[in-house]
């Protein structure tokens, strides 16, 4: 019978199921909010396409409660849901170090307060529903990333997986890390010079930079991938060592596709963000599209037959 790829709750200490549920009610949270700025968010998206028989005041009356309405509820979001990446982003500033966390605040902080100030005077654009869409995104990877490293950390009694962990998250993270800052470097060349041609564009363009660029995939890409090797152990202890030797060896070749996938997706979704011709909801989507593809190629290492006997068929044996 397959193991769940993440720990139960019957191997996780009081404090870690308590973190847990807190974790599920800020993304519980999110993502109600998300859907319901999303609906609030459509009159600002119908406006454009009002011809001239329509009643643009009676629009217009709807988009200034629309968006107080999204104001309010998103509120919640910024304050309760994402306080973790405002402790992380604490946390990278007492540090003196740039953390994944910082691009992050940065985005939410650029569309969060000039979308509150758009409402508050009645004019300009208003970035509510890309706020929250990017937040619950946001937190349904780490919550996959926690879990995971859970998974990781409740197996690591088995001596098997250490010498694996350390090396493949250490490279994710250098990745990660260097990528960060030359995202960082070009998003403010990018967006100084909207700032100067077209001043109007500058912000949605940053938003959508720093947001389709999220390295959330290749943070989540060894966790993920050792997490599925973990399940797969548990699934069939029986394992001659050949068969886990070539169970690592497609972790490490499942973690680096996923790292450098994700690199490789990032790079060539910054080109149309930094044109101009992508809105910030459409980077939060693709940055969670990012993150889903890693989970779904990770699943590829969880397949555990029933008997023994068929363990070289999935896994076949060789020392490579």
């Amino acid at each position: 019978m397959m193991r769940s790829l993440f720990p139960s709750k019957e191997t996780l200490s009081p404090l870690a199921l308590v973190e847990r549920r807190r974790i599920l009610v800020r993304l519980g949270l999110a993502w109600l909010v998300m859907m319901q700025v999303m609906m609030f968010a459509l009159p600002g998206y119908l406006r454009p396409e009002a011809g001239p028989n329509d009643s643009l005041d009676v629009l217009d009356w709807a988009i200034f409660l629309m968006n107080w309405a999204s104001l309010v509820m998103s509120i919640p979001v910024i304050l309760y849901s994402a306080w973790p990446i405002w402790r992380g982003l604490g946390d990278a500033i007492h540090a003196h170090r740039i953390t994944m966390d910082v691009p992050v605040a940065i985005s939410m902080i650029a569309a969060f307060i000039p979308s509150v100030i758009a409402t508050l005077t009645g004019s300009g654009e208003v970035y509510f529903d890309s706020v929250t869409m990017f937040i619950a995104f946001l937190l349904t990877a780490r919550y996959f990333e926690d879990r995971a490293v859970q998974s990781v950390s409740t197996g690591a009694r088995d001596q098997q997986l250490i010498g694996l962990s350390a090396p493949l998250i250490e490279r994710a993270n250098r990745v990660a890390t260097m990528f960060v800052i030359a995202q960082l470097g070009l998003a403010s060349v990018v967006t100084s010079y909207w700032w100067v041609t077209q001043p109007e564009h500058a912000l949605s363009v940053l938003v959508s930079l720093l947001v389709m660029s999220c390295p959330c995939a290749m943070a989540l890409a060894a966790p993920i991938s050792l997490a599925a090797a973990h399940a797969t152990l548990a699934a069939a202890p029986r394992m001659s060592p050949e068969q886990i030797v070539c169970l690592f060896t497609r972790t490490r070749r499942i973690t680096h596709q996923n790292l450098y996938g994700a690199l490789i997706w990032h790079l060539l979704t910054i080109p149309p963000a930094a044109l101009g011709w992508v809105t910030p909801w459409v980077a939060a989507l693709a940055m969670f599209v990012s993150s889903a593809a890693v989970v779904l190629n990770a699943c590829r290492l969880y397949r555990v037959p029933h008997t023994d006997s068929g363990l070289t068929a999935n896994l076949p044996v060789h020392t490579g």
